[in-house]
C-alpha cells in the first residue's frame, strides 16, 4: 500500500521499466536565462514539460530559451524579476500561477556570488548572497509547495553547490547559503513526502558557466588537477541531474543531494 497519491512503479520486475517523461507537467526554473538554469529549463522541456523561467533583467537571453522551448511544442513564459526582493518574487510567483495555473516541479536555481576572503568580506556582500541564494528558495517554495501537496504530486529540486558541502577559499557567503539550502531541502522533505512532494538538492562542482568565467587560468588548472574526471562539468550534465530527480521514476528519493562534481569531492 502506498502512502500519498504517487503510484510506485510495477513490483513485476519483468515488465518494470523506468518512466522519465514529464509529458503534461509544468515546471518552473528560477535564474534561467543562462548557465546551469538554462540547461535544465530546455533539458525539462525536451522530457516534456512546459516551462516558466526567471532572469532577473529579461531581454534577449531569457526570450532566446523561451524560443527554444516553443519550437519543441512546449509553453515557456519568462518573467523578469529580482528574486533578492520579497515583493519582486510575490510579483514573480503570482504572474507564473496566473499563466501556468499549477506548477508540478520547482527548481530554484537562482544565485550569485560576491566572492572575497572572510577577512575582506562586508555584511552587504554577506547580505546580498544570503537574500538571494537562501531567503529567495524560502519565498519562492512557499508559493508552490503546498499546492503540490494538496494535488498528491511535486518535484522541488534545490542547486546547491559543492561548495556548501565541503566549503571553498573566499566564498564564506556562498557557501553559507548553498549549505543552508541543504538543510532546507533535507527539512521539508521529511515534511511533505507523505504528501506525495519529493524535495531534493543537486550539488555542481566546477561548472563551465559565467560564474566560473572569471577563474583566473592557473587557479582553473589546479581544480582540473584535483578533479579525476580532469575537466570542468557542462550544464547539460547537471541538467540531467534534476531531469531524473524530477521524474516518474525518481518517486523514491526525497532529502537526497546529488554530487555532480566530475569526482572532486567524494
Amino acid at each position: 500500500m502506498s502512502i500519498g497519491s504517487e503510484t510506485p512503479p510495477s513490483s513485476d520486475v519483468e515488465s518494470a521499466v523506468p518512466d522519465f517523461s514529464l509529458a503534461g507537467k509544468k515546471a518552473f526554473v528560477t535564474g534561467s536565462s543562462r548557465g546551469i538554469g538554462r540547461a535544465v529549463a530546455l533539458a525539462l522541456a525536451h522530457a516534456g514539460a512546459d516551462v516558466a523561467i526567471s532572469c532577473n533583467t529579461g531581454g534577449e537571453a531569457a526570450e532566446d530559451v523561451c524560443s527554444v522551448i516553443r519550437t519543441m511544442g512546449r509553453k515557456a513564459h519568462y518573467y523578469a524579476h529580482n528574486v533578492a526582493l520579497e515583493s519582486e518574487i510575490d510579483a514573480m510567483c503570482n504572474e507564473v500561477k496566473r499563466d501556468f495555473e499549477t506548477i508540478d516541479i520547482l527548481v530554484n536555481n537562482a544565485a550569485i556570488n560576491r566572492d572575497r576572503t572572510f577577512k575582506r568580506l562586508t555584511k552587504e556582500a554577506w547580505d546580498e548572497v544570503i537574500t538571494t541564494d537562501l531567503t529567495s528558495v524560502f519565498l519562492v517554495t512557499k508559493h508552490f509547495i503546498d499546492a503540490m501537496a494538496d494535488r498528491g504530486w511535486g518535484r522541488v529540486i534545490n542547486m546547491s553547490s559543492m561548495s556548501g558541502e565541503i566549503g571553498n577559499y573566499g566564498q564564506a557567503n556562498y557557501a553559507a547559503a548553498k549549505a543552508g539550502m541543504i538543510g532546507l531541502t533535507k527539512t521539508l522533505a521529511r515534511e511533505y513526502a507523505r504528501k506525495g512532494v519529493t524535495v531534493n538538492s543537486v550539488a555542481p562542482g566546477f561548472t563551465r558557466t559565467r560564474m566560473t568565467e572569471g577563474i583566473p587560468d592557473k587557479a582553473m588548472e589546479l581544480v582540473t588537477a584535483a578533479t579525476p574526471l580532469g575537466r570542468m562539468g557542462e550544464p547539460v550534465e547537471i541538467a540531467a541531474g534534476v531531469v531524473y530527480l524530477a521524474s516518474p521514476s525518481a518517486g523514491f528519493i526525497t532529502g537526497h543531494v546529488l554530487d555532480i562534481n566530475g569526482g572532486f569531492a567524494m
